[in-house]
């Protein structure tokens, strides 16, 4: 979703998915987005649009992301067309000896030493980012992320919308966690991505904030709390103001005023589209519910302290599914009676309710959902696949089967 798009809350939703371009053989990255756009377009291109999804670069230069350009109600049927646009790109990458790789990160990518910017379209903006921020770093040039962008239709809208999503980001790394290695080594945190995530803007604390956005009641307040301190912090690195717009904000959710829509940003890509896009629509579901506050107040939801949910998330980035759940308060604004429980055992709870709010228990995305809470998030299966054998060959055999899971649709076991 790149244009304005202003329809009711839940009406549409766009996904952007992000991989890794690397080789074929060796799976190191390799900065060849712009030879793959230029294959989709026949032509020099920053961004191509094929059929109703569309291609673009992101930040370095062997990153890519494909996109819904308009919102769609029908989540389901945009797995076949992302499925497509995967295939359809590693049959171009395929005669450069090249292909897409999945998960969060890079397992072995060395940043400093591998990194290559994006220097064609908003090269000025990746510039100032890279000057101000270090791009050549973990949680910059290594991350490959799912966003979800979920609309709104007005103000009342988006602050209910924004109590919803608030509530649900600290709990995605336990179904979603897909990056436990970096630089050839178990990090110990399956959500090794959002670890780096949370401290890509050091220096300048207002950007990222606890990462879980504070509670606003609408746009005016949003601007005033979140986003003003931003810019005054920013300024001294920033003078002619080139970062100085509303997606400088790296939270876990971000307001895209620009498009009247709220941005999710805590995914991590999994080993094939259909998980990616129902583990949106898992989220998409639950935020539903709480929106339409079955289970509590607005003002209930919007009480839950940020040093609450900020607690949760760093304990679900480290154990995922694990992660113990103790927060009274936040037990009782997502309807759970146990004082003390799995997040895995949350997850389950949130689904049965938005199937009971939804009069339906078979969602499509059901399934998919169950193999993370059943195996474990991809972290977990990437682990238990290695099997404590971090040596070159056996990663790159491990992520050779996640490369291939990502071309064919299936899911890693």
């Amino acid at each position: 979703m790149s244009a304005r798009w202003t329809i009711p809350v839940f009406s549409g939703y766009g996904i952007e998915l992000e991989h890794a371009i690397v080789d074929r053989e060796s799976l190191a990255v390799r900065p060849l987005a712009e030879e793959l756009l230029r294959g989709f377009a026949g032509r020099e291109a920053s961004n191509v649009e094929r059929g109703g999804l569309g291609w673009s670069n992101e930040l370095v230069a062997h990153v890519v992301e494909v996109k819904n350009i308009a919102p769609t109600p029908d989540l389901e049927a945009l797995q076949a067309s992302f499925q497509h646009e995967i295939s359809a790109a590693n049959d171009v990458l395929e005669p450069i000896s090249a292909c897409l790789l999945p998960t969060g990160m890079h397992p072995w990518m060395r940043p400093r030493d591998e990194t290559v910017l994006w220097t064609k379209n908003q090269a000025n903006i990746y510039r100032t980012y890279d000057r101000i921020f270090d791009c050549r770093r973990h949680g910059w040039s290594n991350i490959q992320s799912v966003h979800i962008n979920l609309p709104f239709g007005d103000d009342e809208q988006f602050a209910r919308l924004h109590a919803a999503v608030r509530l649900i980001l600290p709990l995605l790394p336990a179904i979603a966690a897909s990056s436990p290695i970096i630089e050839g080594r178990d990090t110990g945190i399956l959500d090794y991505r959002l670890e780096a995530y949370r401290d890509n803007s050091r220096g300048i604390p207002a950007i990222t904030g606890k990462v879980i956005p504070e509670t606003v009641t609408d746009r005016a307040d949003y601007e005033q709390r979140i986003l003003a301190p931003m810019y005054v912090q920013i300024q001294d690195h920033d003078p002619a103001g080139v970062l100085r717009h509303e997606w400088l904000n790296s939270r876990g959710a971000i307001a895209r005023f620009d498009r009247d829509a709220i941005e999710v940003r805590l995914v991590d890509t999994q080993e094939c589209v259909q998980a990616d896009v129902a583990i949106a629509a898992a989220t998409t579901a639950v935020v539903k519910t709480l929106y339409s506050e079955t289970c509590s107040t607005l003002w209930q939801q919007q009480a839950v302290p940020t040093d609450a949910l900020f607690e949760l998330f760093l304990a679900c980035t480290q154990t995922a599914e694990e992660a113990v759940v103790d927060n009274a308060q936040l037990l009782d604004v997502l309807g759970l009676k146990p004082r003390r429980c799995r997040a895995r055992e949350v997850w389950r709870h949130l689904i049965e309710a938005a199937g009971s709010a939804n009069h339906n228990c078979d969602e499509w995305w059901r399934s998919r959902i169950d193999v993370i809470l059943d195996r474990g998030t991809l972290a977990r299966r990437i682990l238990r696949a290695i099997d404590g054998d971090f040596a070159p060959e056996r990663l790159r055999e491990v992520y050779r089967r996640l490369c291939q899971c990502l071309d064919l649709g299936e899911v890693f076991d």
